[in-house]
């Protein structure tokens, strides 16, 4: 893959799913409280790069926590809050049947399936969903689109997966299992990150 621009990455905010370790996977869910929080303090963070960050592509996937966590976003910095594009690449890792299940229920509900995700993350494909491979793939035309450094609101598994495709020293097997803070925005540059 050519060199990526630089990928200002912020996770949606908290929501209640998340509190509870439920998946969500493509189903829509709101904010909750913290997460709304969570946006502005990130909007904050990116305060300190105005002006230039104002002139960059600023793109979301199509969910309402990640258009949310947007909004909130450009509201911190002073921009026009629905100035930004929306992509449906970058939308979250499809967990078929699993979606809306507590992660706690899940070895009695399918333990074929979590025996399965347990041996290996990477290519465990959910009933009706997608695997890290199918996401990868999807990433791969998103990120080879980008013409310039760009501000992305999109998700965990998103998050993950680029970080395997974009980073020097990531393997298949880590990638499930990298961290996906919600309070904090991921740099990746020049087949590295950061964290702001």
């Amino acid at each position: 893959m050519r060199q990526v621009p630089t990928i200002y990455f912020i996770r949606h905010g908290e929501t209640d799913w998340n509190a509870e370790r439920r998946y969500q996977g493509q189903r829509d869910i709101p904010l909750n409280d913290r997460g709304r929080a969570q946006a502005r303090r990130n909007g904050e963070a990116l305060k300190p790069l105005l002006p230039a960050i104002a002139g960059l592509r600023f793109i979301s996937s199509p969910l309402s926590r990640t258009r949310e966590t947007m909004h909130i976003v450009r509201e911190t910095l002073g921009l026009e809050i629905a100035h930004y594009d929306v992509d449906d690449r970058i939308i979250e890792l499809h967990y078929g049947d699993w979606q809306g299940r507590l992660q706690s229920d899940l070895p009695q509900l399918d333990p074929e399936g979590w025996e399965a995700r347990e041996a290996d993350p990477f290519h465990w494909r959910p009933k009706g969903g997608e695997n890290y491979v199918d996401l990868s793939e999807r990433l791969r035309s998103w990120a080879g689109s980008l013409e310039g450094a760009c501000v992305v609101v999109s998700h965990g598994g998103v998050s993950r997966a680029l970080r395997g495709m974009l980073v020097d020293g990531i393997v298949a097997t880590d990638v499930p299992r990298l961290e996906v803070p919600q309070d904090r925005i991921l740099v990746l540059s020049n087949r590295s990150l950061h964290w702001v």
